[in-house]
């Protein structure tokens, strides 16, 4: 699970300081050079640690870092370029892409996740749609109360609230699906995703009608 978290988390990091490094196009040449080595050497490290964990053979070991190195180094470049371009650098529209086509991936997830594992869903769907509202208010209200408890603002509160009660389902479902575990494991964060996305944008909306009391523009809610 831990190699599979640097897989779906460190790299997929790295591509996107390298897609946001020749979007920008503001960095110097030395800058570039700097940064795009020290990116060479996490995608090489990440591939020795997976190879001495597999112990894979250096034909695989190889294999893997050209993998690596098309889908989080080249690509990134590539796509970066194409989309200034053609573009012309619209920073807004290009962000606007990008979550497109975020979200389409982590649809295309729980599509899967749903259609594979129809006849549990049927059986249990009820109970996992419960235990999963329960487990995303228990979150918003363990990290508001516990919050207070502490004296933190009110504006630190809400905010601690929203980390403690939003999951990444996303990265579970993905987790579930390079475990093996798809059918069994995936439905949960299936459900919890869209789930929290109800509960979240209903407790912004509801916080954003009663600021707080200090009359501060609580910022952390518009980005919710």
């Amino acid at each position: 699970m831990m190699l599979d978290i640097l897989n779906m988390i460190i790299l997929p990091i790295v591509a996107g300081f390298i897609f946001n490094l020749f979007n920008s196009g503001k960095e110097k040449m030395r800058s570039k050079v700097i940064q795009l080595v020290v990116f060479f050497v996490i995608i090489l490290l990440t591939n020795l640690v997976y190879m001495k964990v597999n112990h894979s053979t250096i034909l695989e070991f190889l294999i893997s870092i050209f993998k690596s190195m098309c889908w989080f180094y080249f690509l990134p470049i590539t796509g970066a370029l194409i989309l200034r371009y053609y573009l012309k650098g619209n920073n807004k529209i290009i962000s606007q892409i990008l979550s497109l086509i975020s979200m389409v991936g982590i649809a295309v997830i729980i599509t899967i996740i749903t259609a594979s594992d129809r006849d549990s869903l049927l059986k249990v769907g009820a109970l996992l749609i419960v235990t999963s509202l329960l487990h995303n208010v228990a979150g918003y209200s363990m990290g508001y109360g516990i919050s207070w408890v502490f004296g933190l603002p009110e504006k630190d509160r809400r905010t601690i609230a929203f980390e403690v009660g939003m999951q990444n389902g996303g990265l579970a479902s993905g987790l579930a699906l390079q475990m093996g575990k798809i059918a069994t494991v995936g439905p949960a964060p299936a459900i919890f995703g869209p789930l929290m996305n109800v509960t979240g944008s209903a407790l912004a909306s509801w916080w954003r009608s009663n600021p707080p009391k200090d009359g501060t523009e609580d910022n952390n809610l518009k980005v919710v």
